[in-house]
């Protein structure tokens, strides 16, 4: 069974997706989005969340990784990547209640499940960048080996220098 944060993460990516395609989608819209991919209450509401801060800082996050990213116009990259890293970007700066390993590991998860096999390295790469950025990388260092560490027990493990999230394998539901 899925986590509902993790299933609010896939939930979120799926309507930052759409909304990317179609930036005029109304409210009413997204939230019926919403409630179609998450299937229980606390997973909308994470998915929810996630969605309304993520396009709330939608111009600083895309500022932020193109600079980031050098040679990588947003524009450029496949859509699943690009609302990946929004997401996690999301998630590293503005919820500092997560713990960054939880971030970027779900964030390679999903990536690697939603885009193509090279896109969890792709990911990894670009929000280790973003958390260095924003000094956040000792709390990779002193984040619990505890998978509860996030209110939900998402889990995660440390980058491990390989571009890809430590237990991060495809098909694992994080």
């Amino acid at each position: 069974m899925i986590r509902a944060r993790t299933q609010g993460r896939e939930a979120a990516l799926k309507v930052l997706y759409q909304v990317d395609l179609r930036p005029d989608l109304s409210e009413a819209e997204v939230e019926q989005a919403l409630r179609t991919e998450a299937r229980s209450d606390d997973a909308v509401a994470f998915a929810r969340e996630l969605v309304r801060g993520t396009r709330a800082h939608m111009p600083e996050i895309d500022r932020e990784v193109e600079e980031i990213a050098h040679n990588w116009n947003l524009r450029r990259m496949a859509v699943v990547d690009r609302n990946v890293i929004r997401l996690g970007a999301f998630e590293l700066i503005w919820r500092l209640d997560i713990p960054p390993a939880v971030a970027i590991n779900e964030a390679v998860t999903i990536a690697k499940k939603y885009s193509t096999k090279d896109s969890g390295a792709f990911v990894n790469g670009i929000l280790d960048k973003v958390l260095r950025r924003h000094g956040r990388e000792a709390e990779l260092r002193q984040a619990p080996a505890d998978p509860d560490a996030d209110a939900e027990g998402d889990g995660a493990g440390e980058p491990d220098g390989r571009g890809e999230a430590a237990g991060a394998d495809e098909g694992e539901d994080a």
